[in-house]
């Protein structure tokens, strides 16, 4: 969620919609975004808080998070601007095994005690929670006429994670400030230490209560990563009505990028009463493997985005993503919005839809063939990575109040569909690809 100061971004006017090319050139890249760029009146403070809450259905992932932004104009120019993030996440979350005709028992990812999932449920981890804070600051500086910079730093901390960042980037203005080109360079290091240690890759998951050793599965108490992201843009007003930009962003990942609480599900080849089952072990109990992903992910993004005004001041804004990486993931991202005035509110719909392939990884179970050979070098089940579809619709409601001040909320819906691989046996008769389904609800102001 990001917090736009909407006190001076926009279109007021329709003659004025060459100054919202500083709002409209900047989506630099995670901390540098564009509510820098909203800059409000020379030597007053611009503040803004907004809470977003989000619910999956089946009593899956929940999630508040209150916000606060602060941001300050300076006579010559430059802007600051300060923001506190609060995230609270309960619930459930899937694990990443398939779902399976007898009941299952799963070691939770600390090592203290087990869980159950009954026959036919899907398989998902009722023990996940978490709190996130985080602080960032950012700032806005005109060089010249025609050149500026902006530069921000960013910190967050969840109970096993830790992540700093930094970022900055340089504008360069053209043919009476009707062009923007646009650079912006950012840099993350993350670092996770989750409870019950960092699992090997592609090992056993240990069986409590039994001769299975939880140690022996372990690979470490952390792990860390760097992410390295640039961008290239360049923002162009058409007309005294249309605004467009254009990016292309380059990601490049390097480290920890498994998930340390994700498993697959080993399924039985052989012929009989337990052919599509979980493939079991000397014991007795199912066979579980940790995931294992790449140690590097390279991301190529294309954007365009494209903002009209009509001559009765509603606004229609419609953009377009495209994303490839190295893991073997393309993705389409479609996203419209209309701004409908009334008077002193506004009317936001709006559409978003998203489809992407699978990575090369991605495994929804692991057959027993696959497990014997031992040859396995990444292979991961969680539903991100692989094929999926999702849509959101929402509508979105403004009021300005006196002394310029805005109180908005938002409502949406969101439905992701995934497909694959139906198994075979047992598993044929199983839901592989259940759908998620998520309410969310915004609600803002601004002061």
């Amino acid at each position: 969620m990001q917090l736009i100061n909407r006190k001076k971004s926009g279109v007021r006017k329709i003659k004025k919609i060459a100054p919202a090319l500083a709002a409209a050139s900047c989506s630099l890249l995670s901390v540098a975004s564009s509510d820098v760029l909203a800059r409000g009146e020379a030597g007053t403070w611009d503040f803004e808080v907004a809470s977003l809450f989000y619910s999956e259905a089946d009593d899956r992932v929940m999630a508040a998070e209150p916000v606060f932004s602060a941001s300050k104009t300076f006579e010559d120019g430059e802007v600051l601007n300060l923001k506190a993030v609060f995230d609270t996440l309960t619930g459930a979350s899937p694990n990443g095994a398939t779902p399976s005709a007898a009941p299952q028992t799963f070691t939770k990812p600390s090592g203290n005690g087990t869980y159950a999932i009954a026959a036919g449920d899907a398989p998902i981890d009722d023990t996940f929670q978490d709190t996130r804070v985080a602080l960032s600051a950012s700032w806005l500086a005109p060089i010249n006429r025609d050149w500026e910079y902006n530069a921000a730093f960013y910190g967050s901390k969840e109970y096993d994670y830790l992540s700093i960042g930094t970022s900055g980037g340089l504008k360069r203005y053209l043919n009476s400030k009707n062009t923007a080109l646009n650079f912006g360079l950012s840099f993350s290091f993350d670092n996770i230490e989750p409870e019950g240690d960092i699992a090997k890759p592609l090992v056993e998951m240990a069986h409590l209560g039994t001769s299975d050793s939880f140690d022996s599965t372990r690979d470490g108490s952390s792990d860390s990563k760097t992410i390295i992201d640039a961008l290239f843009g360049v923002t162009q007003v058409i007309n005294r009505n249309t605004i467009m930009q254009f990016n292309y962003s380059l990601s490049l990942s390097d480290g920890y990028l498994t998930d340390p609480f994700k498993i697959l599900s080993v399924i039985d080849e052989t012929a009989g009463a337990n052919f599509g089952g979980n493939l079991l072990d000397g014991n007795g109990n199912n066979i579980y493997l940790h995931e294992a992903r790449p140690d590097s992910r390279m991301k190529h993004s294309l954007y365009w985005q494209t903002k009209y005004a009509l001559s009765n001041g509603d606004v229609i804004d419609g953009s377009y993503r495209f994303m490839l990486d190295d893991w073997g993931i393309n993705s389409h991202t479609f996203d419209f919005r209309y701004r409908w005035q009334l008077g002193s509110s506004y009317l936001e719909p709006h559409l978003r839809y998203y489809m992407q392939s699978e990575a090369d990884f991605y495994k929804r179970y692991i057959t027993e063939t696959e497990y014997l050979a031992g040859n396995l070098q990444e292979a991961t089940a969680d539903y991100r990575l692989g094929d999926l579809d999702g849509m959101t619709v929402g509508l979105k409601y403004g009021h300005k109040l006196d002394n310029d001040t805005e109180f908005n909320m938002r409502v949406e819906y969101y439905l992701q569909t995934s497909a694959g691989d139906e198994g075979f046996g047992l598993l044929k008769d199983q839901d592989l690809y259940p759908d998620t389904r998520a309410l969310i609800f915004q609600i803002g102001y601004s002061f």
